[in-house]
C-alpha cells in the first residue's frame, strides 16, 4: 500500500506472553487506523526485561497478528538489538545535563519523584539514571480524549530512563525507537496515558520530533478489570478469527463487517474505521471469548 500521507505507525509489544483479546484489540485499533490513512505499519517487539519475557512469545505474537490478517510493512524490529543507539541517546542526554544518577529505592519514591537525589554526587554503579525535569508544561491535543496538559516537575517528576540493574527504560527506548522507525501517528491504550508527557519532553531534550497520539481505554474484563497477562487473560486462537475481530470491532465502536474470509472483513473495517466512535470504556461484548 502506498503510503500518501507520510503517516507510520506502530504496534509495539512486550513478549511477556502471547496476544490476549485486550492486546488484540489494541493491535487493530493502531492498524485499521493507520491503514485507513493510507500508512505504513510496522511491528516492534519491545523485549528489554529478559527477566519478564518469554523466549517463544515474539514467533507466537507474529503468528497471532498475521492469522488475523493484520500484516507489517517492514521486518519488525527488536528492541534488544538497539542497545548501542540508546546509550548514545543517554551520553547525549547527560552531556547536555539532562540526567542525574539516583539510589533511591522503588518504595521510597512512589507517587511524584520528590528530587531527592538532584543534588547529590553518586558514583554507585548500581545507580539509576533520571531525567531532571522541569516546571515546563507539557502540552498535547490527544485525538480520542482531547487536550491534555501535564507540569513536569510538578506531576510527573523526574523519571527514570535507565535502571539499576542496567537495563535501559522504556520511556527512553521507545522515544529513540520513533524517532529512528520515523513513527509519526501513535494509537494505543490509555494505560500509556501517563507515558505520553514524558516521551514528548524526551523528544525534546533531544530535539526529535513528536508523534501524534490517541489513547483509547484499555479493554475491561466481567470482573471490571483491565485485561492483562499478570491477570491471566486467556489468549486469543485463530479457530474463529472471524468471531473474534467481529467482536473486537465491537469493542472498538466500529461498524459490524459481513462475515468474509479476514482479508474481507479488515478491508471493509478500514473503509469505515471512525477514530471518534471509539467509546470511553471498552468491554469485551461476548462473554465467550
Amino acid at each position: 500500500m502506498r503510503n500518501v500521507n507520510n503517516i507510520v505507525g506502530r504496534f509495539a509489544p512486550s513478549p511477556t506472553g502471547p496476544l490476549h483479546f485486550g492486546s488484540l484489540v489494541a493491535a487493530l485499533a493502531s492498524f485499521l487506523d493507520t491503514r485507513a490513512n493510507q500508512g505504513t505499519w510496522l511491528l516492534r517487539i519491545e523485549d528489554l526485561d529478559p527477566p519478564r519475557e518469554s523466549e517463544s512469545a515474539p514467533a507466537k505474537i507474529m503468528k497471532q497478528l498475521h492469522s488475523f490478517g493484520m500484516d507489517w510493512d517492514a521486518p519488525p524490529m527488536f528492541q534488544s538489538t538497539r542497545l548501542d543507539a540508546y546509550s548514545e541517546a543517554l551520553a547525549r542526554l547527560s552531556a547536555a545535563g539532562h540526567t542525574f544518577l539516583c539510589t533511591c529505592t522503588r518504595k521510597a519514591t512512589r507517587g511524584v519523584y520528590p528530587g531527592t537525589c538532584r543534588d547529590k554526587q553518586h558514583t554507585d554503579q548500581a545507580s539509576a539514571i533520571r531525567v531532571l525535569t522541569t516546571a515546563t508544561s507539557i502540552h498535547f491535543d490527544d485525538q480520542i480524549l482531547g487536550p491534555r496538559a501535564y507540569n513536569m516537575e510538578q506531576e510527573i517528576g523526574d523519571f527514570i530512563i535507565k535502571r539499576k540493574d542496567g537495563l535501559f527504560a522504556y520511556q527512553l527506548a521507545v522515544v529513540v525507537d520513533d524517532h529512528f522507525q520515523q513513527v509519526n501517528r501513535i494509537v494505543r491504550g490509555s494505560d500509556l496515558l501517563d507515558s505520553t508527557p514524558r516521551q514528548i519532553f524526551l523528544n525534546r531534550c533531544l530535539n526529535y520530533p513528536s508523534p501524534s497520539f490517541a489513547h483509547f481505554p484499555v479493554v475491561l474484563g466481567d470482573d471490571g478489570q483491565k485485561l492483562s497477562k499478570q491477570a491471566h487473560a486467556a489468549p486469543v486462537t485463530s479457530e474463529d478469527s472471524a468471531t473474534v475481530l467481529a467482536t473486537a470491532l465491537k469493542a472498538l465502536g466500529q461498524r459490524p463487517v459481513d462475515r468474509n474470509p479476514i482479508g474481507k472483513m479488515l478491508d471493509q473495517a478500514i473503509r469505515q474505521w471512525a477514530l471518534d466512535q471509539i467509546p470511553r470504556q471498552l468491554t469485551i461484548p461476548n462473554r465467550d471469548l
